[in-house]
């Protein structure tokens, strides 16, 4: 054990089961009141600081990153995702990256199955109806929307998020196609159908579910071409990144009738969604909510303390550390 406790900057205001066990082990630098971190406050409120544990969201980029302390030993983000923190800039400094693998996929693939059922089924318009006081009664042709039972589902990102939304969607009898960077074993994918071009998988995608992580080769890619590969009436769901969509297409195709609706808990630029998905009365919208359950996010803060607590507190490699592109 070192001889004080290392001090650790929490960017947000995390579950309390979490901040409890962090304030046990660390000297902690809590945010009670949840106000996000620009660049400039980060830096001075990180001064001798040996941890930083962030969420998406926090500008952990390389000008940030370069602006740290050299008491900054490790930066441990509660999420999978880490496209927000400049892995090889962290790298350059010495600096280890950590993130929460594993504890988030069924909360995840749960909202993705939320996200395909409402926009196909037009939840959110039967939603709003009601909460408007504007529905007079069942009619046979009221708010019909898409069958799911029996269709295409494709996934597009076949990790573990991935193969549990495509897990959920084999109960519906979905006929399942992904794309990965490489060919699940028979075992994993579970007759599947494997298309290592992903553009041509999008033909066969009644429905998409978007599942893989915010790369420089997945920024913005289904773009308008794209969408035009599939068929006509498909929904798009994304639970992943919202700049893996570009939004401009995907709400002009709803516009046009080319996609009859979308499932979305992620969006570019959040939470400054682009205003033309409130203008979609039929696209089903959710704010984010993926991990959004207390065991999940319970978990997330204890795999990043997991990774903290073996670095500073006992000089270990952390067990989720992320390795630079």
């Amino acid at each position: 054990m070192p001889d004080r406790k290392p001090r650790v900057l929490a960017t947000r205001l995390f579950p309390p089961a979490v901040e409890d066990r962090l304030r046990a082990g660390f000297d902690a630098m809590l945010n009670p009141a949840d106000t996000p971190y620009d660049a400039d406050r980060l830096i001075r409120a990180i001064d001798g600081c040996d941890g930083l544990m962030c969420a998406a969201g926090d500008p952990v980029n390389a000008e940030a990153i370069a602006r740290f302390p050299d008491t900054l030993r490790i930066i441990a983000t509660f999420s999978v995702g880490y496209e927000h923190v400049d892995v090889a800039a962290a790298a350059r400094r010495g600096i280890v990256v950590t993130n929460t693998p594993d504890v988030l996929t069924d909360a995840t693939a749960d909202i993705a199955m939320l996200c395909l059922l409402g926009a196909a089924r037009r939840a959110q318009e039967g939603i709003d109806m009601l909460r408007r006081r504007q529905w007079t009664g069942w009619t046979p042709t009221q708010l019909m929307g898409t069958h799911v039972t029996g269709k295409r589902l494709g996934v597009l990102g076949m990790g573990r998020i991935g193969q549990a939304v495509a897990e959920r969607a084999r109960a519906f009898r979905m006929t399942i196609h992904y794309s990965n960077r490489h060919r699940l074993p028979e075992s994993a994918a579970n007759g599947a159908t494997f298309h290592a071009d992903p553009q041509d998988m999008l033909p066969h995608c009644d429905f998409l579910s978007i599942n893989c992580p915010l790369t420089p080769q997945t920024r913005k890619w289904l773009n308008a071409a794209r969408i035009a590969r599939l068929p006509d009436g498909a929904i798009v769901v994304n639970t992943a990144r919202g700049p893996v969509v570009d939004d401009e297409a995907l709400i002009a195709a709803v516009r046009s009738g080319k996609l009859a609706s979308v499932g979305l808990d992620v969006f570019d630029g959040e939470p400054n969604l682009h205003p033309g998905y409130y203008e979609l009365p039929n696209a089903f919208l959710l704010p984010h909510l993926g991990s959004a359950t207390a065991e999940t996010r319970n978990a997330m803060g204890f795999r990043a303390l997991d990774n903290l607590e073996a670095l500073l507190l006992r000089g270990e490699t952390p067990p989720h550390q992320v390795q630079p592109a």
